[in-house]
């Protein structure tokens, strides 16, 4: 291993001795807090700081007493899985004042709290900052007061603040994501997936009203998520003769044999004059102007409540865990940072940037200058309300473009949640690009025996939420059909191909095991010889344990592991979780691995194995999956069709491609979503194990060892600098890369 730099330290060298923490959670309570608390307590104590609760949040602070608790590791066991915030969050208007920070400030400094993380909305963290700017001066006027010591002002001379953004309305700048956003787009989209199936029994027009009083990322995600055939969210109010747009709209889907219509209105949404636009009036509307059987369902606040996300619980562990790293790396000088989410990376914020900035779209959307607004939330929700315009309103033919050319889309590999919906995007996509679009059934074992057809816009309705793949997939390979495959391109004369594939529920089991008496339970997760199921499985339920090929494992470990989890056990956790990938040891079977804790767990703890299997691959695709999908498709179809510009010789008449950059691969690659030739793949491919041979994700192991007490090197190399929030606009190349 290369030996560490300046730039690649390790948390051995970041002590946190004589520190104290206190974690608070403030505002609307979300979903995946319980996890960030986890994290931030268990890190804490993990480099040796004091970590104290703060019940009740502000109010919490200010009034002192038992609301501030210090904190053990076994205090947040069994709440990874537990919506809403356990240790409870208040809006508390003394805190607001300055006699409410000066008893704060009081309660905190008597039990040495100089360490704060905070884990609410913007305003929960501006309140925060000014809390730190007024630090010095509160700590003089205790002084002064009589209620703290002279030297107290030297040796608390600094208040340190680390926000987490805990909002399920995703509406704080300079975070892809919040805590709580995944899983209040679960509820969204359970409700709806259920609601289309009374919807279409009865030929009825729901109107859905989901929360975003000033922000309407759920709105739109969930209307590119479902396929809604309208949304209105308070960023972009419509175009005046909207209703009547609207209308024609949902009478043009029902006459192309549509059973039903889904329309989804943000709780802020407005007109271009600032008429609220209700979802009581939208359902009006439909009844006056269509006749349609037309109901109404408002979700309010079941969108906040129920068991967080994986998602969720990963983003929020590594939140937790960054915000602890970021307290003992800073400095009186330090500015007060918020922990955000940039592609699959951690980065660290300015927090008074982002909350101005945040300020700045309401600033936009108060001023009607719509656009501005939607650029200010960034390229991710740009990117989504692009994506969904392009998707869900089809041009009339005469205003399409015509390019000749015709793209076959299949599907390749073992099934996965969210195909349908890549495939939805690339059909609808293809046809606004003015191209034939054509199905290839059962992937390459399809093409070649010719199971080729022209497919429709209306033809791919209805499949954002189904499960598994509706085209069919076959695992064959193409080398040997090669030129039966040639054949059938030629017959349909396809100029592009879109391939979607690979290579070619870990939580219900621990809620079980919750109410037994110490308990272990061995799970084999799929994955083939990649160990990635199990370890962020593993990372989303609290695992003690997980194997995987990655990471070689021999009979030592599997003992070190089986004597850590007894000793725990032996105190007050109660049950665990144990992870293998179906692949990570040809000797140390799930079998092996069972029989081993059962046999040295004996008289402390009883054990018990489940192999998913392919019940995995199963179900309806998540929200995340479905969007990312659609996304993904819809930049894969553009590519595609800039491509056959470039490479259509007109003079022949034909398509002329043969450059590497023809053939690419594309994915994320750390905070973008690039194309890669695929032969410079060969380079940092395992095809023998069909993994890549560098993962990103091997990352995050160590952060789930040390939330399950082992002892262990955390890389903290990406951690450290402060960035600053983007208020430039990216160049049109770049813009059309970031999700």
């Amino acid at each position: 291993m290369a030996q560490p730099d300046s730039k690649k330290i390790f948390f051995e060298n970041l002590s946190g001795a004589g520190k104290a923490i206190a974690v608070l959670t403030s505002g609307g309570d979300a979903q995946g807090m319980n996890a960030a608390v986890r994290a931030v307590v268990r890190m804490g104590l993990y480099v040796g700081a004091k970590v104290y609760f703060i019940h009740e949040g502000y109010q919490g602070m200010v009034d002192g007493g038992d609301n501030i608790k210090e904190a053990t590791w076994e205090s947040v066991s069994s709440m990874l899985q537990v919506g809403g915030t356990v240790i409870g969050s208040a809006r508390c208007k003394e805190f607001r004042s300055h006699e409410g920070r000066l008893k704060a400030a009081h309660n905190l400094v008597k039990r040495g709290i100089t360490n704060l993380c905070v884990i609410g909305g913007d305003g929960s963290l501006t309140g925060a900052n000014l809390f730190r700017e007024e630090w010095s001066g509160l700590l003089k006027e205790l002084v002064e007061q009589g209620l703290i010591e002279a030297n107290a002002v030297e040796k608390y001379s600094a208040l340190h603040i680390v926000g987490m953004v805990g909002s399920i309305d995703n509406d704080f700048c300079g975070t892809d994501m919040t805590i709580g956003t995944d899983s209040a787009l679960h509820r969204i989209i359970e409700v709806v997936d259920a609601i289309m199936t009374t919807a279409q029994s009865h030929q009825r027009t729901f109107v859905l009203e989901v929360m975003g009083r000033h922000c309407g990322y759920l709105a739109l995600v969930s209307a590119l998520a479902c396929g809604a055939d309208w949304v209105l969210i308070p960023e972009m109010p419509p175009e005046d003769g909207w209703e009547e747009k609207m209308c024609q709209k949902l009478s043009a889907t029902r006459s192309r044999g549509t059973r039903l219509n889904i329309i989804i209105v943000a709780e802020g949404s407005l007109d271009r004059h600032g008429k609220p636009i209700t979802s009581g009036f939208v359902k009006d509307l439909v009844v006056k102007h269509l006749g349609f059987d037309t109901r109404v369902t408002i979700l309010g606040h079941v969108q906040r409540g129920g068991t967080p996300s994986a998602f969720d619980r990963i983003l929020a562990s590594r939140m937790g865990v960054e915000a602890v790293l970021a307290l003992l790396e800073t400095t009186a000088d330090t500015p007060a940072c918020v922990v955000s989410l940039c592609g699959n990376q951690s980065v660290r914020l300015p927090l008074m940037e982002c909350v101005q900035m945040t300020q700045e779209v309401q600033k936009a959307m108060d001023q009607k200058r719509f656009e501005e607004a939607v650029k200010l939330r960034g390229r991710s929700f740009e990117n989504n309300l692009r994506t969904y315009k392009l998707l869900a309103h089809r041009k009339p033919e005469s205003e399409l473009p015509v390019s000749n050319f015709n793209v076959a889309v299949l599907n390749v590999g073992a099934p996965a949640a969210g195909m349908n919906a890549a495939v939805r995007s690339a059909v609808r996509v293809g046809i606004s690009e003015g191209h034939k679009m054509f199905a290839v059934n059962d992937g390459f074992e399809g093409f070649y025996k010719g199971q080729i057809k022209e497919v429709k816009w209306s033809d791919v309705g209805g499949w954002t939420g189904q499960g598994g793949s509706l085209l069919g997939t076959k695992r064959t390979l193409p080398a040997k059909h090669a030129d039966k495959i040639a054949e059938q391109m030629r017959k349909y004369n396809i100029n592009a191909l879109l391939v979607i594939g690979g290579f070619e529920t870990c939580d219900r089991i621990k809620q079980s095991a919750s109410g037994t008496k110490r308990r272990v339970f061995i799970i084999e997760t799929m994955g083939g010889y990649c160990g990635y199921l199990a370890t962020v499985g593993g990372l989303a339920a609290g695992a003690d344990a997980a194997y995987i090929y990655e990471e070689p494992f021999d009979i030592r470990d599997l003992q070190a592991n089986v004597e850590h989890l007894t000793e725990k056990m032996k105190t007050s956790i109660q049950r665990g979780l144990v992870l293998r990938n179906e692949n990570s040891n040809d000797n140390y079977t799930t079998d092996f691995i069972y029989q081993l804790y059962s046999e040295e767990g004996k008289g402390v703890f009883d054990c018990r194995k489940n192999v998913l299997g392919h019940m995995q691959q199963g179900g309806a695709p998540s929200p995340f999956d479905r969007n990312f999908g659609t996304k993904m498709s819809a930049k894969a179809m553009q590519w595609l069709s800039k491509k056959l510009l470039e490479t259509y010789r007109r003079d022949e008449g034909r398509v002329f491609a043969n450059s590497e950059d023809s053939c690419c691969l594309l994915g994320m690659l750390g905070r973008t979503l690039v194309f890669q030739p695929v032969v410079t793949l060969k380079d940092h491919t395992d095809f023998v194990h069909r993994i890549p041979k560098e993962q990103w994700w091997l990352k995050l192991r160590p952060l789930m060892k040390i939330l399950a007490k082992y002892k262990t090197s955390y890389d903290v190399s990406d951690s450290g600098q402060i960035e600053h929030v983007i208020h430039t606009r990216p160049k049109e190349s770049d813009a059309s890369v970031a999700m």
